[in-house]
């Protein structure tokens, strides 16, 4: 399938879901910098807390959790984003989508206003990480619970209806935001904002004494291929893409 959209209006505000600390940047990253750029509130919800995300057995926790909090926030500040971080607080690998999540994540919905959401593809074949597919199940009934006045009532807030809904890692895209070298750019930044994920994640060091090395530059190829196969698809230089998912179903 190639995409069949393009390019969005720019919202006004977009809010984004991810499962862990880094899985907005990753997913909808050049997107939400080229957006931040023209004037969009781009505000991100983080589900978990990150405190999986090591291979040291023998790490702290709890400081590692802060950790994660502190290089999101710097994260949103090098995508240009103006709005808000939001963190449920979920435990690392233990998401589910139950309600007590979902009246969280309505919440912040209702607070935020979001013209545009975003957020994980629940229906991805064959993934592996269950907090991913739990954050996109929870993205998408927590949008249609923010909607409608008769979810979650005991929260005195106004239902809202986000205008559009773009999901990361599908299988079947069909819509594509082109994107350029400074959105790329920007992209690169946040992921590198999330140092205590160089070595488990991005396998680009430890995070000590970060340079740009062969691994780091291996890095950087690889985001940037994605982002040059994805403009391929969309006919572009440069692109990112989603499923579209309208709103009023």
């Amino acid at each position: 399938m190639t995409a069949s959209s393009r390019n969005l209006p720019v919202p006004a505000r977009a809010l984004a879901v991810g499962a862990h600390p880094d899985d907005v940047e990753f997913g909808a990253g050049a997107t939400l910098a080229k957006w931040a750029a023209q004037g969009c509130e781009v505000s991100l919800v983080v589900c978990t807390d990150g405190s999986k995300g090591t291979w040291d057995p023998d790490t702290d926790t709890a400081e590692l959790v802060a950790t994660r909090q502190s290089e999101a926030r710097a994260a949103a500040t090098a995508l240009g984003a103006t709005g808000s971080v939001h963190f449920l607080g979920r435990v690392d690998g233990d998401l589910e989508n139950e309600r007590s999540s979902r009246s969280d994540l309505v919440r912040v919905i209702r607070q935020v206003r979001p013209d545009v959401l975003l957020g994980h593809d629940p229906w991805k074949r064959y993934r592996l990480h269950p907090d991913h597919r739990a954050a996109g199940f929870l993205t998408c009934d927590a949008l249609v619970a923010a909607r409608d006045p008769h979810f979650f009532r005991d929260q005195d807030l106004t239902p809202h209806r986000p205008s559009a809904l773009l999901l990361f890692e599908a299988d079947e895209p069909d819509h594509a935001e082109v994107v350029d070298d400074a959105h790329f750019r920007a992209k690169l930044a946040a992921l590198e904002s999330h140092r205590s994920q160089f070595e488990s994640t991005m396998f680009i060091g430890d995070g000590a004494d970060h340079e740009v090395d062969e691994a780091t530059a291996r890095f950087r190829s690889e985001i940037g291929v994605g982002l040059a196969d994805a403009g391929a698809w969309a006919g572009v230089p440069l692109a990112e893409r989603f499923r579209f998912m309208p709103t009023d179903r």
